[in-house]
């Protein structure tokens, strides 16, 4: 009996659908907007979080020794800095090494490598660059090499130049913020349309209920209960979610693959394809799932507001 009820109401419901077809249509496409809108934001997100991994991957501490530094007294520092559990990696570079990488990089600019060679001397220090484990953990490197720095004039911190790191941790402050400042955007446009989908599918449904009104008073005199009498309503906002949501999947599919190496290209380490093949079951589950609740929650608002027969 039971089972007899759920296929009439579902068969109620899909009746109505295509029935309203033009209606229907209307209700689809704004939901399908909103979906869509969805995953723009979940794009967005995974290239700025992509973006500010590889920021984070790429941010290193560079250590500057004055250039008539001591190398017992670099050694002495570099192994100190080396046995501080923040630390990953410390690789020394010499000032001839790093005067040779400065003449590789200002290879077609003949005017520095002109001046530099009037010097007749290296004019550059050598340096440490360090990695730490965690991306969290450069703030406590860098405050133990200042207490370096600054605890002695001689020493250890006799022969540190200067420390280059906070413009690094600028860029990441910055991005991070930048971050911030987009999920919350994207929070609001998502509010936005979902309201905006909602009070179509509500009158959408609201109307579907004055074109059956008569059946509908008809259902309730013979004693029809108000489950069975809601259950074609609820099934139809379901159904705008479902076709919505496999819309929007279609959709996203050619869209990523044309922007994906775009997005790969300008920087953000990600492929926009790649991530929606690798990440499809999270889509159909936020975007199919987003678009069945829509539906479902237009239709019972509509129908706790008009169903009074």
């Amino acid at each position: 009996m039971l089972w007899t009820k759920i296929k009439r109401t579902l068969r109620s419901g899909f009746i109505s659908f295509w029935r309203n077809g033009y209606v229907s249509l209307a209700a689809v496409l704004i939901m399908t907007v909103t979906l869509c809108v969805i995953a723009g934001i979940m794009f967005t997100g995974a290239m700025l979080q992509s973006t500010l991994g590889n920021i984070k991957d790429k941010v290193d501490i560079n250590v500057y020794f004055v250039k008539d530094a001591n190398a017992d007294d670099i050694t002495v520092l570099s192994k100190s800095i080396q046995t501080l559990p923040q630390v990953n990696l410390v690789t020394y570079k010499s000032s001839t090494e790093a005067l040779e990488e400065f003449r590789q990089r200002h290879q077609n600019d003949q005017l520095t490598l002109q001046a530099l060679d009037e010097l007749g001397t290296n004019p550059l220090g050598a340096s440490l660059n360090i990695k730490a484990a965690d991306p969290s953990q450069y703030e406590s490197v860098v405050r133990f090499l200042e207490d370096k720095k600054d605890g002695s004039p001689s020493g250890a911190g006799g022969i540190i130049d200067r420390i280059n790191y906070t413009e690094n941790k600028q860029a990441i402050d910055a991005l991070g913020r930048m971050i911030d400042a987009s999920n919350r955007l994207g929070l609001i446009v998502i509010v936005f349309f979902v309201c905006v989908s909602v009070l179509i599918t509500f009158n959408t449904i609201r109307l579907a209920i004055y074109v059956f009104r008569e059946e509908i008073s008809v259902m309730r005199l013979v004693g029809a209960s108000e489950m069975y009498i809601r259950g074609p309503f609820v099934t139809v906002g379901i159904m705008y979610g479902l076709v919505s949501g496999i819309l929007t999947l279609v959709i996203l599919y050619p869209f990523s693959y044309w922007v994906g190496p775009v997005a790969a290209d300008i920087g953000t380490g990600i492929n926009l394809f790649a991530y929606y093949i690798s990440h499809f079951g999270s889509f159909l589950l936020y975007i199919v799932g987003s678009g069945v609740v829509v539906g479902a929650l237009s239709s019972i608002l509509a129908i706790r507001k008009y169903l009074k027969v």
